[in-house]
């Protein structure tokens, strides 16, 4: 169990955290949230003893081990496999002992310990994990100098889910992982034996592999129980009740002030305004949470073009040698939201640069409108920024003859105020970089907007703007992301990018998911035999609404009881100290009826999908 007891410490005199505690349970998958800057990365080096606290303690069992991904894996001759095996420290001084052993018992201990800890089939689980992370048995036993960083962190990061740490802390694990990867660390996760605390932005990754948010809000820590969408209703909810009692607390701290102000002076009410000066002393405010500051982006809008703006007829794409892509037969519209689907070198990127005009068709033909703009972001060029230059300097290159204050209302359109629009870039964080990289690729109000992995380095609440923007905007969108939330908010087709082909994916996104879990080579789905419907009789049909009226009630209790319990929730004297088990007990409660809630509209889905077929 991780005990932290009411920490305190500040940096060049500013608070981080101030009294804060938090328990997270043995064995827990717990995510870390918290504005950007609020502390969570620092908290990571206080657990790991990098950084000494002012005040408070924390506390692990002894002998505990705790393991977080290292910088970088550095460029050696090293196989992948061989590095990953050497993030046991244990059993790789094992092995080196037993060869120089001469003592009969120790030799024994050795053997034992090797047993205990499975040494020896480390090399199938390290295999595994490489493989989960987008290596496959070739690239496995290539050296580390052949891959670049974004690549050796992630043999980083399979290192030390390898060594299984007793407390495993990742930052941001997803940033380098593409959909595949991000998918098979999920699953992963759940199956991790030991306690893992997350820092991520990726809300799929925070609903599907944790039990419990970690949330630093205001110098102070608290635990939720259950995934990320649950915390921030109970959070919302909890903030709408704290407003409305702080209200009522202000209008009632007026009028009593306003009967001091007119009655203080008189002898006869002099009793009654004393009153109320002590009830006002007495009054402790109640101060309303700070709701989060809205983010924005700001994409001009295109006119509209002729369809198609993009045919291809044949087409083939590579680098100069064997073609990468082939016999591409493609149509995008201006009103196409489609995200690339497909392995990790199978080909996204080049279809990507391609579609973007930075790579020529090899073959075939491709016809473009003749007035089409396009706007390409890749993850690389938020690293080709000019790192001396503010974001200001940026954009007057761009635009020489717009004003400051025009080039100024564009950076602020994008999340980025006065202060960060005369800051250099290379000391902007990697959020307001991808910020700044996503208003030079839009600028021109682009026809096409071609985004590979646009989320990396963005919080939750930006990414959640991404996708208003990306909602509101007229032009079509190419996505390619790790992010599933984001993927299926935004996208309306799915590309499959597979054998040097591309083609229409007629699945779902959790297909898609289920199929790369399940470790299925052959990504194409099966084509389903459709068997003409028979006519509904009037009896099925009758008897079908009723299914329907009996899940609307089901549905319109579990409501009630939902937000019964939500109310219950956001009763600020339930936080207190002395009522944690009491508020365990409720948050269980309102996980159940969460849960009997989704069931019940899965019902309400299935029983309204027969009726309208019954019908049609």
């Amino acid at each position: 169990m991780l005990r932290i007891e009411d920490i305190t410490y500040n940096v060049e005199g500013r608070p981080l955290f101030e009294g804060a505690s938090a328990t997270i349970p043995t064995g827990h998958k717990v995510g870390l949230v918290g504005r950007n800057g609020a502390g969570k990365t620092t908290l990571f080096r206080i657990i790991r003893g990098e950084l000494a606290l002012e005040g408070g303690s924390i506390s692990l069992p002894s002998r505990a081990k705790i393991g977080g991904v290292a910088q970088e894996v550095p460029s050696s001759s090293t196989s992948l496999l061989d590095t990953v095996l050497q993030a046991d420290t244990e059993r790789t001084a094992l092995l080196d002992e037993a060869e120089h052993a001469h003592d009969p018992a120790r030799i024994a201990d050795i053997q034992a310990r090797l047993a205990d800890i499975d040494a020896w089939s480390a090399e199938g689980r390290a295999s595994a994990i490489l493989k989960g992370l987008g290596f496959d048995s070739e690239a496995q036993r290539r050296p580390c100098s052949d891959f670049s960083g974004g690549w050796r962190m992630r043999v980083a990061l399979a290192g030390v889910l390898f060594a299984q740490p007793d407390l495993l802390l990742l930052d941001e694990p997803t940033n380098y992982l593409d959909l595949e990867g991000a998918l098979w660390l999920e699953s992963y996760l759940a199956k991790y034996p030991h306690t893992v605390i997350i820092i991520s932005h990726d809300r799929g990754l925070l609903n599907r592999a944790v039990q419990g948010i970690l949330h630093l809000d205001q110098k102070k820590l608290t635990y939720w129980n259950g995934p990320y969408d649950q915390f921030a209703r109970q959070v919302a909810e909890r903030r709408m009740v704290l407003q409305a009692e702080a209200k009522k607390q202000d209008a009632r701290r007026a009028h009593l002030q306003s009967f001091v102000d007119r009655f203080k002076a008189k002898a006869s009410k002099a009793v009654q305004a004393q009153s109320r000066v002590k009830m006002l002393e007495k009054m402790t405010p109640i101060v309303a949470p700070e709701d989060a500051k809205r983010v924005v982006f700001t994409f001009p809008a295109p006119e509209e073009l002729s369809p198609p703006i993009i045919n291809m007829e044949g087409a083939a794409v590579g680098y100069g040698g064997p073609a990468i892509l082939k016999k591409l037969s493609l149509r995008i519209d201006q009103d196409d939201r489609i995200a690339l689907l497909g392995r990790n070198g199978e080909g996204k990127s080049t279809l990507s640069k391609l579609l973007a005009g930075k790579l020529q068709a090899m073959d075939g033909r491709i016809t473009r409108s003749s007035k089409l703009r396009i706007g390409y972001f890749a993850q690389h060029q938020v690293d080709e920024l000019y790192i001396d230059e503010t974001p200001l300097q940026h954009l007057q290159r761009l635009r020489p003859a717009e004003g400051q204050p025009r080039l100024r209302a564009r950076l602020a359109g994008f999340g980025l105020g006065a202060d960060q629009a005369e800051t250099v870039v290379g000391r902007l964080s990697g959020g307001q970089k991808a910020r700044l990289s996503l208003l030079l690729a839009t600028i021109d109000a682009p026809h096409l907007l071609i985004l590979d992995e646009p989320t990396n380095h963005l919080d939750i609440e930006s990414r959640e703007a991404l996708v208003e923007a990306l909602t509101e905007y007229s032009g079509a969108v190419i996505l390619v992301s790790h992010d599933m939330h984001l993927l299926g908010l935004v996208a309306d087709r799915l590309w499959l990018v597979k054998g040097g082909a591309v083609t229409p994916y007629t699945e779902d996104l959790e297909a898609y998911r289920r199929m790369l879990l399940a470790g299925d080579e052959d990504a194409k789905p099966v084509a389903k035999v459709v068997e003409k419907p028979k006519k509904a009789s009037r009896d099925e049909i009758l008897a079908l609404r009723a299914e329907v009226r009996k899940s609307d009630e089901r549905l319109g209790k579990l409501n009630e009881m939902r937000d019964k319990l939500a109310k219950k929730l956001a009763d600020p004297a339930l936080y207190e100290a002395d009522r944690i088990g009491e508020l365990e007990t409720w948050n269980k409660k309102y996980a159940e009826v969460m849960g009997a809630l989704d069931k019940a509209e899965a019902l309400w889905m299935t029983a309204q999908e027969k009726l309208e077929r019954a019908e049609a």
